[in-house]
């Protein structure tokens, strides 16, 4: 109602105005000085412009991701104290809103015949300490020059994404891509304290595969057939990739997914906040996991 009058006092007037709108001409005036001088306005309103600020910063650089939920959060770890429904309040006037996950689709091709490991995970998806379990899946990404696969190795621990590889094709080099970045930066220990866990894909049985699991030192595990949760935190970190980052725009040519999905995983890994671990990235979670380590360690 102010807009309209704003827009059309100078034809008819503020006051004959406002006999027809439901607004007192001192409220309009009111708005008036406000709009000329802003330091008339209420404290509230102050307020909320600085947080709105704030809350389109953390939104954004975010990938403009996070619903009100996680960009209270985040404002709470930079030491700023808001309610969440204040949060809520403004980004609905910002029109900001979170992702949704959308319906995720199939992309396991088994190989009933293939010689398979036993499943040591059995739904469990947990662990103590870094580098006891990871898990690993594929997903893929229709570009305007055909399909191509983004392949993700896990850390159980803190969800922290420790190899990845985009491909045009989803031969066995693809994943084995993703599982040699995963060693190469992690480094595992090779008495047997590593569990990979995988659904049956036919990369994931194939004997090239688990050859270089077993000289890693890395005992394999693979979830049953048949079973819609065998890989089911894999699974999530393929949707969670997909939502945040995929089926925002369409894509021109694979080296624009890798370079969307380097930039994602970082962020992943240094800055998202994770609500199975606390809220707080994965990063983090791993260094309080070290440091309470090294502290126990001098303690005894």
């Amino acid at each position: 109602m102010k807009a309209f009058i704003d827009d059309h006092r100078v034809v008819y007037g503020v006051e004959p105005i406002c006999k027809v709108l439901p607004i007192a001409p001192s409220t309009y005036y009111l708005h008036a000085a406000r709009k000329a001088n802003p330091e008339l306005r209420s404290a509230r309103a102050k307020q909320d412009e600085a947080l709105s600020q704030q809350i389109q910063r953390v939104w954004d650089e975010n990938f403009q991701n996070y619903g009100a939920r996680k960009v209270w959060l985040q404002l709470r770890r930079e030491g700023l104290v808001v309610a969440r429904c204040t949060v809520e309040r403004l980004m609905r006037s910002l029109g900001l809103k979170g992702v949704m996950r959308g319906k995720t689709i199939k992309t396991t091709i088994s190989d009933a015949d293939a010689a398979c490991s036993l499943d040591r995970v059995n739904r469990q998806f947990s662990a103590e300490r870094p580098n006891a379990l990871w898990v690993a899946d594929f997903t893929y990404v229709k570009t305007w020059q055909g399909f191509v696969y983004v392949a993700f190795v896990i850390d159980v621990f803190a969800r922290y994404i420790v190899g990845w590889k985009v491909s045009s094709s989803t031969h066995t080099d693809f994943v084995l891509d993703a599982l040699e970045q995963a060693l190469h930066d992690r480094q595992p220990r090779r008495d047997g304290g590593l569990i990979h866990h995988s659904d049956r894909g036919v990369q994931y049985v194939s004997i090239r595969y688990s050859e270089r699991l077993a000289e890693a030192g890395v005992e394999a595990s693979v979830g049953s057939v048949g079973d819609s949760y065998d890989n089911a935190l894999a699974e999530t970190i393929n949707g969670l990739y997909k939502a945040e980052v995929i089926h925002r725009q369409s894509w021109k040519n694979r080296e624009a997914v890798e370079l969307a999905t380097l930039t994602w995983v970082d962020w992943f890994n240094h800055r998202r906040l994770l609500g199975p671990i606390g809220n707080i990235p994965p990063a983090e979670a791993e260094a309080l996991y070290f440091q309470q380590l090294s502290e126990s360690a001098k303690a005894a």
